[in-house]
């Protein structure tokens, strides 16, 4: 299933988005979802766990 996100951008921040996918001729979402993908979710989970997990502190 496929869900929506809505963002909100500074003017500077949606300006580098725009030129990025301009030069790359790719869309904002694609853009977005290509950043998603490339999050380290290793180090996520991890973070999350020790703040879950007082024995980590």
């Amino acid at each position: 299933m496929k869900k929506s996100v809505f963002l909100r951008l500074t003017d500077e921040e949606f300006e580098k988005l725009e030129s990025y996918c301009e030069s790359r001729g790719r869309s904002k979402s694609d853009a977005l979802r290509e950043l998603i993908r490339s999050l380290k979710l290793k180090k996520i989970r991890q973070a999350k766990d020790e703040a879950l997990d007082p024995i980590f502190r």
